[in-house]
């Protein structure tokens, strides 16, 4: 049997004095461990978007830093180019930031919320245009 201690929020918790977001007790175990693993699961959904965002901002450092220099050409292009992939990463982590909040309201209400196709349509097209736009950089300057 479960210790009611576990399901119950804390009182130095975040959400204790919320009864509107705090998580109703789930009444099996299997109920607690399913609720677990599913808030684990939106929390490394959120970690991945977080990693994207850094993979993308360090893309912005590399070609709009050390790309012109590695090339001998003029930087304003390329500068341009990172600012665009830095865009991106901020977009990245606002999006996933707005995402986990979703998850954990789906959560909380029992519900579903699925990611919108237009979110991943304007990253994909962001992401393959910033993509092209660099190779086509890459070989008309060298």
């Amino acid at each position: 049997m479960l210790d009611a201690a576990m399901t119950e929020p804390r009182p130095d918790s975040e959400h204790a004095d919320d009864e509107e977001e705090a998580l109703p007790v789930p009444t099996s175990p299997s109920d607690l461990d399913q609720e677990r693993r599913t808030s684990m699961a939106a929390e490394r959904t959120w970690l991945a978007w977080w990693r994207t965002a850094l993979g993308a901002t360090a893309g912005a450092l590399a070609v709009g830093r050390f790309a012109p220099k590695l090339l001998d050409v003029a930087a304003w292009p390329y500068i341009l180019l990172g600012c665009g992939y830095a865009a991106l990463a901020v977009g990245l982590a606002i999006v996933g930031a707005r995402r986990q909040q979703q998850l954990e309201h789906a959560l909380r209400t029992g519900t579903h919320s699925p990611l919108r196709f237009h979110t991943v349509a304007v990253f994909t097209i962001g992401g393959v245009a910033l993509a092209l736009l660099t190779v086509v950089l890459v070989i008309a300057q060298t």
